[in-house]
């Protein structure tokens, strides 16, 4: 199975070159996010290798149209989607196989001085996540709203 080919990204318009490469292993109900990297935003092309996931991209650019809209897909070990996440927007996912392993290459290098959350479970966001009672790190839980985030 092919899952990253230069030539194609480029020919669409995406990013055709990435710096790093993460590997996160979750189990059942973990729910993790809404994570960005600013001021230097980072991309990320994310795929599952093992399990399934319900994976979200929001976007959190001010200026933009679709300011605060979401989108959310499954992806899985069979279906051998991808979905990529643009600078500029937030991430988050939840597992609901047993257990997931989810891979993806990211268009800049992490910097930990750069790391940024908003609530998962934002109402003016407005997520339908597929599963009720997430367990959720105490870092996402403590996370800003959208709404307190200033991102220029």
């Amino acid at each position: 199975m092919e899952t990253y080919n230069q030539i194609f990204f480029g020919e669409r318009g995406l990013p055709d070159h990435f710096v790093q490469d993460n590997h996160s292993r979750s189990s059942k109900g973990v729910l993790r996010g809404l994570h960005y990297q600013y001021p230097q935003w980072q991309g990320k092309l994310v795929r599952v290798i093992n399990g399934e996931i319900f994976d979200v991209a929001v976007d959190i650019r001010r200026d933009s149209p679709n300011f605060g809209k979401w989108v959310g897909v499954y992806l899985s070990e069979r279906n051998h989607q991808q979905l990529y996440v643009p600078p500029g927007y937030a991430h988050g996912f939840c597992v609901v196989s047993d257990v997931a392993d989810v891979v993806y290459k990211c268009t800049t290098v992490y910097k930990p001085q750069d790391d940024a959350a908003i609530r998962w479970d934002d109402s003016e966001i407005g997520i339908e996540w597929p599963i009720d009672n997430p367990l959720v790190s105490d870092k996402d839980m403590q996370a800003p709203l959208l709404s307190e985030v200033r991102i220029q």
